[in-house]
C-alpha cells in the first residue's frame, strides 16, 4: 500500500467530522507538558499531526516556538495549515513517511497519537524506532498513544497493531524508560468509544533502539 496515496485520498474525501480520530482540542497532552516542564523553546515533533490534530494548535497557543509537524499526507498538512492561517508560518512542516524519515534535527519532545499503530509489519515498526532513535535527544520525552489491547482492531479500513505501554517499552529497547502510562477513552464524532493506551517515555542513554514485531 502506498501510504501517501491512501491518506491523501482520506483527507480529500472526508471532512474533519467524518474522521474517527477527530478531537476539537487536546485532552491529556496539556497536563503531560506541564508534568515534564517542557520549556517554550523546546523542539517538539508531532508525528501524524496533519489534518484535524489539535496538538499543534495547543502548542502554539501555549507559546512554543520550535514546533514541527510530520505527516505522510500532503492533503493533511495543507488542511492543518489552512486552519492555522498566519500561525502556520511559525511551524516546520515535514511531508514524509515515518518509516523513511531522516530527522533534520533532534527533538526534546516526540508526540504520536496517529501513526504508530498503523504500522503492522515488523520491519516498519523497526524503521519507526530507528527514526525515533535518530530524532530524540538523550533526556528527551516521547509520548506515544496507540490503540490499547482492548481497542479496535481496525481503523479507516486498515488493520492496526494494539499495544500496551509495557510492550512498547520492550520494543523500543533499553535506551528508554517508561515514566507514566494511562488509558484514554476517545469518543468518535459518531459516539463510538475507542480505548487508547498512552505511554510517556524518557530517553536515558545514547544507544540505538531495537524493535520487535509483537504487540501486546
Amino acid at each position: 500500500m502506498d501510504r501517501s496515496q491512501f491518506w491523501n485520498a482520506v483527507y480529500t474525501e472526508k471532512a474533519d467530522g467524518d474522521l474517527s480520530w477527530y478531537q476539537a482540542r487536546s485532552t491529556f497532552v496539556p497536563r503531560i507538558l506541564e508534568r515534564v516542564a517542557l520549556p517554550k523553546e523546546a523542539a517538539v515533533l508531532d508525528v501524524g499531526g496533519g489534518g484535524p490534530s489539535a496538538f499543534v494548535d495547543d502548542l502554539l497557543g501555549r507559546g512554543y516556538t520550535e514546533v514541527s509537524v510530520l505527516d505522510v499526507s500532503r492533503a493533511a498538512l495543507e488542511r492543518c495549515q489552512q486552519r492555522l492561517g498566519e500561525c502556520a508560518r511559525s511551524v516546520t512542516w515535514l511531508e514524509a513517511d515515518i518509516t523513511r524519515f531522516v530527522p533534520p534535527r533532534r527533538y526534546d519532545f516526540w508526540h504520536d497519537r496517529a501513526a504508530f499503530h498503523f504500522l503492522t509489519a515488523p520491519e516498519d515498526q523497526q524503521a519507526y524506532f530507528a527514526a525515533l532513535a535518530r530524532g530524540l535527544k538523550v533526556g528527551g520525552w516521547a509520548l506515544l498513544a496507540t490503540f490499547a489491547p482492548e481497542g479496535p482492531p481496525r481503523c479507516s479500513g486498515l488493520e492496526v497493531c494494539r499495544w500496551s505501554p509495557e510492550a512498547l517499552l520492550r520494543a523500543m529497547g533499553d535506551a528508554y524508560v517508561l515514566e507514566d502510562s494511562f488509558r484514554e477513552t476517545h469518543r468518535t464524532p459518531w459516539e463510538v468509544s475507542q480505548v487508547f493506551a498512552c505511554g510517556l517515555f524518557r530517553r536515558v542513554r545514547e544507544q540505538a533502539a531495537r524493535a520487535t514485531g509483537a504487540s501486546r
